[in-house]
Formats: C-alpha cells, structure tokens, sequence
C-alpha cells in the first residue's frame, strides 16, 4: 500500500508544507483513478472533494448549451482539480472529464475545512495556495477571452 503522506509532500502543491499540517491534511486523502472519458465531477453536483492531479489529463469543460461542452481549460501531472469546494454553496461551475486515465490524490473538502476551522494557521496557509490557483485560472479566462474575442 502507498504512502499517502510521501505521494502529498512530492505534489508542487504540498511540498513546501509544515510536516504538522500535512499529516492533518493526509488524513483527508485518499487514492483515485478515473479511466478515459469517465466524468470526474459534473456542473451542479455537490462539490465534495478536490484533486492532485498525479498522472493523466483532465479537460475542465461548461456547457455551451447549443455548442455542447466547450472545454475552457486541460490539466495535467502536478496541477490542482477543483476549488469549489472550499467556497459555499459547495457546488461545481464545471464539469471535469478524464481523457486519459488519471491518477490523483482525492481530498475530502469537508474534512479539511473542518481541519481548517479547528486550525486557522492551517486554514490561512489552504487559502493562500487557492487564492494563487484562483488567480492563475482567471488569467488563463482572461487569455483565452482575448483570443475567443481578438479581431480578424
């Protein structure tokens, strides 16, 4: 059986975190794999966990409605799937797909918020690692924006 707390501190994500706080935060997790074209999470669904995306591709994708999904951004190895469920209601604004088979570290959101109220250095240290994935996915919005919308 794997290490759990060995796979978390290589993440880019973990890595550089207190021991103390990752062995909180590995109490949280656990191992998934999702198979090629398996729906990791759908738009609306209660958004219960998130991932570290170990090996594989994810397309993260919104329903274009007449266009059917439009995929708005992919990720891979190293990358964090996931955030809202660390913001109330709780809910998916995407749906993720696996396109490859994709291993990755689940991490129940109930449990590390829960972790994250009973330790607020914990809980500060959570929310300034999303606040830099928060950024960085409204700045991919914000180039392909620009390209969807550049002159011909």
């Amino acid at each position: 059986m794997e290490d759990l707390s060995g796979v978390l501190r290589n993440h880019p994500f973990i890595k550089d975190l207190d021991e103390n706080y990752l062995k909180q935060i590995t109490g949280c997790a656990s191992n998934v794999l999702y198979h090629e074209n398996d729906i990791i999470f759908s738009e609306g669904d209660e958004a219960v966990q998130f991932y570290l995306i170990r090996t594989g591709k994810v397309a993260l994708e919104i329903n274009g409605r007449e266009k059917g999904n439009v995929r708005i951004l992919t990720m891979g190895p190293g990358q964090i799937l996931g955030w809202s469920w660390i913001i109330s209601p709780y809910k998916w604004h995407f749906e993720a797909r696996a396109l490859e088979d994709v291993r990755a570290i689940a991490l129940d959101g109930e449990c590390l918020r829960n972790k994250c109220e009973e330790d607020p250095k914990l809980g500060y240290e959570m929310l300034k690692r999303f606040s830099h994935i928060l950024e960085q996915r409204l700045q991919s919005t914000r180039m392909q924006l620009l390209d969807v919308y550049k002159r011909g």
